[in-house]
């Protein structure tokens, strides 16, 4: 079965998947982009790649590393992956996977971090709401679940419009080594 106007005339072109059994009717929206994630096609190819990478992280330069603020018990660090531009993530230095693992002082750290996260990315691009959150565990849709890191995820009116849907492009109005230098420097005014 061809869609109508898939341009099944062009060879190639065709929307057909013959032979998987009757429609559920859904419809699928194909993000190719994600599969440079999947792959892991940006881990290291050196004796860290079996690291976590918020444990190597630390370790490198803020700006390589992509961190913005990094605290006595916890840091901020930019998602090289991000959901909209200004994903950041609080993540304890210590390596542990559930929240109710942090100390005290962790936890209390983690939710500063969050709050000056949210008040320099309100200040700095002027986002309208957040996403916060942590997925506890891998069945939660934790990509790496064994290092503990809360999601700060600004939102703008409007910003999931035809382009990521429709258009299967991500706009992100800057390299994301000048989102961390800019983050980085206004952190706490």
């Amino acid at each position: 079965m061809t869609e109508p106007g898939s341009g099944a005339d062009v060879p190639g072109e065709s929307l057909s998947q013959d032979g998987i059994g009757e429609s559920d009717e859904l419809d699928r929206l194909w993000t190719p982009h994600r599969m440079a994630y999947i792959r892991g096609e940006n881990k290291p190819t050196d004796p860290s790649a079996g690291e976590c990478p918020f444990c190597r992280i630390p370790q490198m330069g803020d700006a390589e590393g992509l961190v913005v603020h990094r605290g006595s018990l916890t840091y901020a660090v930019l998602n090289l992956y991000p959901y909209s531009p200004g994903h950041l993530m609080i993540c304890p230095y210590r390596h542990i996977p559930d929240y109710t693992d942090t100390t005290d002082d962790e936890a209390a750290e983690i939710a500063d971090l969050t709050r000056t996260a949210m008040r320099t990315i309100r200040r700095v691009s002027g986002a309208h709401g957040f996403n916060l959150g942590m997925n506890q565990g891998a069945i939660a849709g934790a990509g790496i679940s064994a290092h503990l890191h809360q999601h700060v995820v600004p939102r703008w009116s409007g910003d999931q419009n035809f382009m990521p849907i429709i258009g299967r492009t991500k706009t992100l109005p800057e390299l994301l080594t000048d989102t961390q230098e800019l983050l980085a420097q206004a952190w706490g005014d």
